[in-house]
């Protein structure tokens, strides 16, 4: 059984078709990167699966169950969006706590005390264990998206969504959150879907990548099938040649 099914998915703002009758499959602990342009309705798919939308159409699925009218905080996802969404007035491990620390069940000295010890855990594992005092203007850009990371590791979701995490990091910051989300992918178990227009960032990730045009998915592949076999000209132009573009700048990148 798939971890999440996407059936007939459409929408619609104004008469303006933004997903039409889209469909796909994520497979438990897959690594899916949904790739295109902006507007092509890559976010509105996101949005739709993680319940902050409700499509015009069709139906969403979790482990076999539909979910397309359940709340967001009935889903059992996180999200990590690419402005963080920190409390600037919190510090690094109240950020991480809260939501925990907000629900009655851990309102008690000792489970408050478990939710700190948990939190500074997933701080430590992503390198921000000196952090936790801080608030998060003191850091950087990379080290807030690590906060936002482990702000979402902490609820435990089984399927983590990111909406184009690194646009905003520099090149040596993106390789090095890259890595630290492939071994988050293995240690945890979690199925991650990403959101990107970036070519080469999808492919260094994914087990699969989806690459959508104007409302439709032209390409669900892994990044090996879809490099030898594009399905048209443009999966060919966008990705392939896009790809080859950003390699050879990261190249260059590396060798200065």
């Amino acid at each position: 059984m798939s971890k999440l099914k996407v059936e007939n998915l459409k929408m619609e703002y104004d008469g303006k078709r933004t997903l039409n009758s889209v469909n796909f499959e994520v497979n438990e602990g897959e690594f899916l990167s949904i790739l295109g342009p902006s507007g092509c309705g890559k976010t509105t798919l996101l949005r739709i699966i993680i319940g902050l939308l409700k499509p015009t159409g069709g139906k969403v699925y979790k482990d076999g169950v539909d979910i397309t009218d359940a709340a967001p905080s009935s889903r059992g996802m996180g999200i990590v969006f690419q402005n963080y969404a920190l409390f600037e007035n919190m510090t690094v491990l109240k950020n991480v706590e809260y939501a925990l620390t907000i629900k009655k069940a851990n309102k008690g000295k000792k489970e408050r005390q478990q939710v700190r010890e948990r939190a500074m855990e997933l701080l430590e594992r992503l390198g921000l264990g000196a952090c936790a005092d801080r608030k998060p203007a003191e850091l950087s850009g990379g080290q807030q998206q690590r906060v936002a990371i482990a702000r979402t590791l902490i609820k435990n979701p089984d399927i983590i969504l990111f909406d184009e995490p690194m646009s905003a990091l520099d090149v040596a910051t993106r390789l090095s959150l890259r890595q630290e989300l492939k071994e988050i992918q293995r240690d945890y178990g979690t199925t991650m879907i990403y959101i990107t227009h970036d070519q080469e960032e999808a492919f260094a990730l994914s087990d699969r990548v989806i690459v959508m045009r104007e409302a439709n998915i032209v390409q669900l592949d892994t990044p090996e099938n879809i490099v030898k076999h594009p399905a048209d000209d443009y999966v060919r132009d966008f990705v392939l040649r896009n790809l080859q573009l950003k390699i050879d700048s990261l190249r260059k990148f590396i060798e200065t």
